[in-house]
């Protein structure tokens, strides 16, 4: 069984990929985590938090996330303009038409409303996503 190639990909300050991989590093420490910020802000962030490797930018999303297996990261990186503009079309499409198993965090933010999430923490909705991600690394090993 070859090992799950795991894409985090954050903008802004990159405190959302940075706690994904503060918290994977605790059940799967092994695992390879590929981080990319599209600044140098939150790849430094995702970087210092344990990634493996790491990258910024617009073809850095594209390159990455055609071999994915899971894409991690808020919902806006499906969406192309969002993240205060930080989302280009192109990693927008990237992401989203990858065949890797995208697991998104629903926030509601930069005018992006996502019915259900009012009222969950930040931590509820990380833990689910982790929860997910556990999930998929199973389903090889059973």
């Amino acid at each position: 069984m070859q090992e799950k190639k795991i894409l985090i990909i954050d903008a802004q300050g990159g405190g959302l990929g940075r706690q994904l991989i503060t918290e994977i590093r605790k059940t799967n420490p092994k695992i390879h985590i590929t981080a990319v910020g599209t600044n140098s802000t939150a790849t430094l962030a995702m970087l210092k938090a344990g990634a493996d490797e790491a990258a910024t930018g617009e073809n850095a999303v594209v390159v990455t996330s055609r071999d994915a297996d899971v894409i991690l990261g808020p919902v806006g990186i499906v969406i192309a303009d969002s993240m205060l503009g930080e989302i280009t079309p192109k990693m927008a499409v990237a992401a989203a038409q990858s065949k890797a198993r995208k697991i998104l965090i629903p926030f509601n933010s930069c005018n992006i409303h996502i019915a259900g999430v009012n009222g969950i923490s930040t931590g509820a909705l990380m833990q689910g996503a982790l929860k997910e991600l556990n999930a998929f690394l199973q389903e090889d090993k059973d």
